[in-house]
């Protein structure tokens, strides 16, 4: 192969390279903005149409994601999003809260008026969010918020990791609409802190911002649990001559109408 061959070779391979880190990212925001929810069906073809690209980079930048457990191919059917277990995501946040607390000491003292104005419209946007009840709104700029923290902290590193445990949080039924409002004046409480360069209450904000989406995943498994055991019990109890009664009592038990059969 002469110089000029081997040169073409590899400004190909770059090429390619590139276009599949484009879709990569692409898909990477698609799923941020809950474009696609854990379990439903990725349209590869689609997305590249989007992206403008053929289906070749898009198809890497898909197998890259399986790789990272985020889609799973499946032969004849298509490429789906995958469902993390709310035991697992508990795991990924409890990583992600000494991350955080590290951005924000590194973001006090490194924190540019630029990104404070970012971080205030990303808060009224978020406002916004709660007032209407938009989970995915909120979502996305929930990404945005702690994003802006990472970059502000002047480390590369931290926000690529950052940027990677975002996407394995995201595949999780997470119901976050009954603490929306207290999610959102804890951001309140980080932003004030990374105002008044204030390092041990960006920190301890921060603490108790983990500690109230951990505290309510906790709920939410415990929840998921004695609900499964519920049924369990159901389904091993005899409808014999007091089944009517029993399975009354058992509706109740699982919250349901005790009046409806």
């Amino acid at each position: 192969m002469t110089n000029s061959e081997e040169e073409r070779s590899k400004a190909l391979l770059n090429k390619k390279e590139l276009l599949s880190e484009t879709v990569y990212r692409a898909i990477h925001k698609m799923i941020a903005s809950h474009r696609y929810e854990p379990g439903l069906r990725v349209n590869v073809e689609k997305i590249a149409r989007e992206v403008g690209v053929s289906r070749t980079p898009a198809r890497e930048a898909i197998r890259r994601l399986e790789q990272e457990g985020i889609v799973k191919a499946i032969p004849n059917r298509g490429v789906f999003m995958l469902e993390n277990p709310l035991e697992r995501v508990l795991e990924i946040m409890e990583a992600r809260g000494a991350l955080d607390r590290l951005a924000g000491r590194l973001a006090c003292s490194r924190v540019r008026s630029r990104i404070l104005y970012q971080l205030d419209r990303c808060l009224d946007n978020q406002l916004g969010a709660v007032d209407s009840g938009d989970l995915a709104l909120y979502s996305s700029t929930d990404v945005r918020f702690h994003g802006l923290i990472y970059e502000a902290s002047g480390n590369a590193y931290l926000r690529e990791l950052f940027d990677s445990i975002v996407l394995q949080m995201l595949p999780a039924r997470i119901h976050i609409l009954p603490i929306l409002s207290a999610l959102y004046l804890g951001h309140q409480e980080i932003l004030q802190a990374l105002k008044d360069r204030n390092t041990d209450g960006v920190e301890d904000a921060l603490t108790r911002h983990t500690d109230l989406i951990m505290n309510h995943t906790k709920e939410m498994i415990r929840t998921a649990h004695e609900r499964k055991e519920m049924v369990k019990r159901i389904r091993a109890t005899p409808l014999r001559g007091g089944g009517r009664r029993k399975m009354s009592e058992a509706k109740k038990e699982l919250g349901g109408d005790p009046s409806t059969p």
